[in-house]
């Protein structure tokens, strides 16, 4: 439900995805190799599920190029190790849904710029580029909250 969550940002949207989710396990169960973790394998069936539904509702439509993406700033690392984990995790299923879906991805899943935009469709350029607004945006967010300007 976590991994649901992370993506869609709605619950009812979350608990779909892991209703058909749990659908794709049961039905290739016997497409596990046993190379890997089977958590690991649960994961991907996951993440690709809400990807997919993603997909179709298009929502990198309004992707920027990285040119056209101002530089970012480095984070005060102090602020950042006061905020719990709970705290990061808010701010991140705040960003608008492209940049949570290519931040999930990279940041969280570990998928190469590369991979995401095969997965997603869209061009390396615009999954870097959304990947680093989203973290200035994360950034703005968190030196607004502790008042770091």
């Amino acid at each position: 439900m976590g991994v649901c969550l992370r993506y869609v940002n709605d619950r009812e949207t979350a608990r779909d995805l892991l209703q058909d989710g749990f659908v794709k396990i049961f039905t290739s169960i016997d497409s596990y190799t046993g190379s890997g973790s089977f958590e690991g394998w649960m994961r991907k069936i996951f993440v690709n599920c809400a990807l997919e539904y993603l997909r179709k509702s298009d929502v990198l439509r309004e992707a920027t190029d990285l040119d056209n993406t101002a530089e970012l700033i480095q984070p005060d690392s102090s602020v950042i190790s006061d905020m719990s984990a709970a705290e990061l995790m808010s701010l991140v299923e705040e960003l608008p849904v492209g940049f949570r879906t290519v931040f999930n991805m990279f940041a969280i899943e570990g998928y190469s710029h590369k991979e995401i935009s095969e997965m997603l469709n869209i061009t390396e350029s615009t999954s870097r580029s959304q990947y680093t607004r989203a973290k200035q945006l994360l950034q703005r967010r968190i030196n607004a909250l502790f008042e770091i300007r």
